[in-house]
């Protein structure tokens, strides 16, 4: 069974600025990615066709028989089901939307000719960036499920204090949490491989820290929030997402956000998630090029890869980051900060590649990685206006 996960055109722009660098199915909700959320449900590795400037990093492996599913998709059960029932040249529809189809490689248009099953029942999918942290806690819980029953979880420390089912906190091989209190009544607690909460911590599930991944000192977590692999946390979390290889190391809040890989928030960096009239909060779309009300009340920072805050940044509800950015200084930066910039609420200027490409082979190698010509041009494409 080879297994292609594609992105829907519409879906990709509506994910920006997290897709500039990746594929909708690399974006992490709960504690897998989209893609390794359906390589686990198939029992099938799973490959991801995107647009053509992120082809080198993330190949789509193309075979004689293939399942194209929409990356969009949360799988389920009853999905599965459907999609792994078809057979060579069906597409499976719901409304005019492709959530699937079997055979060669086809155009969007092409599509039609397949025999159109049509999909009766409700599914889960990721549209827009916000729902990286709504849909958070179902995507840690349905990981779970699965991850336990492959494995069992090591033993909890006996210094740890657990509110609620103990039975409820799995600790992958090697993770550690000593002296902290975990609170498993509205959800379950995951700790990955070689992650470590360190001594006074208080958690809320639903939580997950990826491998690798470090909860430090005294830190507060409110879930549902998700920590990708290799990240610094401290201060105070509410209801938000690091993907992974980011740090907010230190005291400040951060609340119903989107972080994107190798970010840094300096230290006492905070983020308004809730506007002084309560009104619904406006994001800015990369589709539209304006404004958006998102019909959420509660709604903080999307920053984008490689950006980075100075210490004491404060980001204003609904603010959006680009790629590459460099924020600092005193008052409220713009709302809508464009990729590669650099300054704050005193003004914005480029953020050159150069010295980019410099911090981010600095940053690369503390982690024992090699930030080269593909992690470049996908950089380069995106500055360039793809």
């Amino acid at each position: 069974m080879n297994v292609v996960l594609f992105d829907e055109e519409e879906v990709w722009q509506q994910l920006l600025p997290f897709t500039f660098t990746k594929p909708v199915s690399e974006l992490r909700l709960g504690i897998f990615t989209l893609r390794e959320k359906w390589a686990a449900n198939l029992e099938y590795p799973c490959s991801s066709l995107s647009r053509n400037y992120l082809k080198e990093k993330y190949p789509a492996e193309l075979g004689e028989d293939n399942f194209f599913i929409n990356s969009k998709l949360v799988p389920d059960p009853a999905l599965v089901e459907a999609i792994t029932e078809l057979h060579p040249d069906q597409a499976l529809f719901k409304g005019t939307t492709v959530l699937a189809y079997r055979g060669l490689l086809r155009k969007p248009a092409e599509i039609n000719t397949f025999k159109r099953i049509n999909y009766a029942k409700e599914y889960n999918s990721i549209e827009r960036v916000w729902d990286l942290f709504q849909k958070c806690g179902m995507g840690i819980e349905s990981d779970l499920q699965i991850i336990s029953k492959k494995r069992k979880s090591q033993t909890l420390s006996a210094s740890v204090t657990v509110i609620g089912d103990r039975s409820k906190v799995f600790l992958e091989e090697g993770a550690k949490a000593e002296a902290c209190i975990l609170n498993t009544t509205n959800g379950p607690i995951y700790i990955g491989k070689e992650a470590e909460i360190m001594e006074g911590s208080v958690v809320r599930g639903p939580f997950a820290l990826g491998e690798h991944s470090v909860l430090k000192l005294c830190t507060k977590i409110y879930g549902p929030s998700s920590i990708g692999p290799h990240c610094k946390v401290g201060g105070e979390v509410n209801n938000s997402v690091l993907l992974g290889y980011s740090n907010k190391a230190h005291d400040g809040f951060l609340g119903n956000s989107v972080v994107g890989e190798w970010c840094n928030l300096g230290a006492d960096t905070n983020n308004s998630n809730l506007k002084n009239n309560y009104a619904n909060v406006n994001l800015y779309s990369y589709k539209t090029q304006k404004l958006e009300n998102t019909g959420l009340q509660f709604c903080g920072l999307m920053m984008g890869d490689h950006s980075k805050s100075g210490i004491n940044t404060m980001f204003n509800t609904g603010t959006v980051v680009g790629v590459g950015c460099n924020i600092y200084g005193g008052g409220f930066p713009p709302t809508h900060i464009p990729s590669f910039s650099w300054g704050g609420s005193e003004g914005l200027q480029e953020y050159k590649l150069e010295k980019l490409f410099e911090t981010a082979e600095r940053i690369f190698e503390r982690r024992g990685l090699v930030f080269d010509e593909i992690e470049k041009n996908i950089l380069r494409t995106v500055k360039d206006g793809l």
